[in-house]
């Protein structure tokens, strides 16, 4: 199944949706709230699930 270009690119918004899961939770965790961040990682994160969802299921069909 990794052979496919839709398995990698699931694998990598996988990752993508972790590492937003974690930046989004140091960011609820600091300590100085006055100091905002630019990336907006709840969107991010729901971005990269949907697509992973997509890809996933297109790798699986075998696209």
């Amino acid at each position: 199944m990794l052979n496919s270009i839709w398995a990698q690119i699931a694998l990598a918004m996988v990752a993508l949706a972790g590492t937003a899961t974690v930046a989004d939770a140091r960011r609820m965790r600091r300590r100085d709230f006055d100091r905002v961040g630019f990336m907006p990682w709840p969107t991010i994160l729901i971005v990269a699930l949907v697509i992973a969802v997509f890809a996933t299921a297109l790798a699986l069909k075998g696209l």
